[in-house]
């Protein structure tokens, strides 16, 4: 078993990549319209099959960061 120290000065091998404005704002508002469309769905005002499509075009629209390991349906 190898064990490795962790100190202080340690440093991420790989760099992050900070996101523009504009991708900041679109991730807010896929989170904006996914909250929307949630409530939505739960008052009763569409069915789980209309709340599975409109999320679907709210990916594509937004094209959230992680949209690659979102579920398709909920």
């Amino acid at each position: 078993m190898n064990v490795t120290k962790i100190d202080g000065n340690y440093r991420l091998s790989s760099k992050v990549k900070k996101k523009s404005n504009e991708q900041l704002q679109r991730e807010y508002d896929y989170i904006r319209a996914d909250q929307i469309t949630k409530r939505m769905f739960e008052k009763g005002l569409i069915t789980e099959d209309e709340l599975n499509k409109i999320t679907e075009l709210n990916r594509k629209y937004f094209s959230p960061s992680l949209v690659e390991i979102m579920p398709c349906n909920r």
